[in-house]
């Protein structure tokens, strides 16, 4: 404990540290600030009726940090700068030039791939604004509209991504922590008063057991989310003695460390991506009359999340994704090349192919307990409410997964910049 306060009175006392700790601060309530600027013709009561009652809207409520509860001028969050970068790496698959743009040629290289993602942001952006206001007023939520009030709007959300965007690149750059992950954390975490004041208001004395059974539930899964997300399998990694002149070089030994859960959160949200699409095609045919549009539309909108279907596909989603987009960006072949260009070797494997053949095995079998380990937390809503019956104790494993993860990187950042300046 004392430990704590020592690092809280050097961040206060260390003038540079201070500042970007305040300047993420700073940051943070400016995009709350904006979250609570609507944009105009929004009629709050049928989107407060809109958004209860739509499991779609509310989840895209969690990835645009809080900004889609009130239609404000940020409603689209950083979600089409997130869809942008896993696009950019997606392709990296596909077009080996941005393969090697990302991989091989260092910082300038990482620096124009980012750009890209960026412009890509933009028609993203017009993209998702565009269907967004379309559904949101053929559901009378949006009213009174005039063309030019269309285009306004248009313009208006697409700014407000784009801004939001800058916003958390200059937290990753004069900040502590990656600005992006920060904003969705913040949307997260405002979210809490509501909830506490929602079960304050439903509080059961008959439920006390209940409600004890979940805090207990929840600290255990916020420690497993803890421990699978830090942990690691280390492989072995020995240096080959060189003589050069008069003198040995190498000869030491260290470690590779393979990540369990080396996708974090991005299969979580493919698998919401393809999910949820049923019922975006729903929501918009149900404006329809025709008998075929409009039993398709029911039969899309029944497929939700307290479907048994549902939770099954989520999961075996997640869990391939987990596969998948662990091998986008870990490349065996790379790091056997860059071992063996270096002098080392794994202790009992061949260097070259048969090290990347190693290394690829080791992988797969530790992305299962990560790809199960990702599915269950993503299927844990449904498991909570199926149990409890209690949709507002709903805990949203994403949520959690997203706010531990992001808490365990900040506090691996501020460790690192106090590190940095005692030395």
């Amino acid at each position: 404990m004392g430990n704590f306060w020592n690092k809280i009175k050097l961040i206060w006392t260390d003038q540079s540290l201070r500042r970007r700790v305040l300047f993420m601060l700073g940051a943070l309530i400016l995009f709350r600030l904006l979250a609570a600027i609507p944009i105009p013709g929004v009629d709050a009561l049928q989107l407060s009726r809109f958004l209860a009652n739509n499991q779609f809207f509310g989840i895209l409520n969690i990835f645009s940090g809080g900004g889609l509860s009130n239609l404000s001028i940020i409603m689209l969050g950083v979600g089409p700068y997130i869809t942008a970068s896993i696009i950019m790496q997606l392709l990296t698959i596909m077009v080996p030039a941005l393969k090697r743009l990302y991989q091989e040629e260092g910082e300038a290289g990482r620096k124009r791939f980012a750009q890209y993602s960026r412009l890509l942001t933009v028609p993203l952006a017009a993209v998702q604004g565009f269907s967004l206001m379309y559904i949101l007023e053929q559901q009378s939520i949006l009213i009174s509209l005039t063309p030019f009030d269309r285009v306004t709007n248009l313009f208006i959300i697409i700014a407000g991504s784009i801004l939001l965007m800058w916003i958390g690149e200059l937290v990753s750059e004069f900040g502590i922590g990656n600005g992006v992950s920060l904003i969705i954390f913040a949307g997260i975490v405002s979210r809490l008063p509501a909830t506490v004041s929602q079960l304050a208001f439903t509080f059961d004395v008959s439920q006390v057991p209940l409600y004890l059974g979940f805090i207990v539930a929840g600290v255990l899964i916020i420690a497993g989310i803890v421990v699978v997300t830090e942990a690691e399998r280390p492989i072995p990694v020995t240096y080959a003695k060189r003589v050069r002149g008069m003198k040995m070089y190498g000869g030491g030994s260290t470690y590779l460390p393979l990540r369990v859960n080396q996708a974090g959160v991005i299969p979580i949200i493919f698998a919401l991506s393809i999910l949820l699409f049923p019922q975006m095609i729903g929501t918009f045919l149900s404006r329809f009359t025709q008998p075929f549009l409009v039993k398709t539309s029911q039969v899309l909108l029944s497929f939700h999340q307290t479907s048994l279907l549902y939770g099954v596909l989520y999961f075996i989603f997640v869990f391939l994704f987990t596969y998948f987009y662990t091998a986008v960006t870990f490349d065996p072949e790379a790091l056997s090349s860059n071992l063996q260009k270096n002098g080392a070797f794994i202790p009992g494997i061949r260097p070259g192919a048969s090290t990347a053949e190693y290394i690829s095995k080791v992988l797969t079998r530790i992305t299962l307990l990560g790809g199960l380990f990702l599915g269950f937390i993503a299927v844990l809503p449904l498991i909570m409410q199926s149990i409890t019956g209690i949709t507002a104790l709903a805990l949203g494993g994403t949520s959690v997964l997203i706010v531990v993860s992001v808490v365990l990187d900040l506090m691996k950042k501020v460790d690192a910049q106090i590190s940095m300046r005692e030395y």
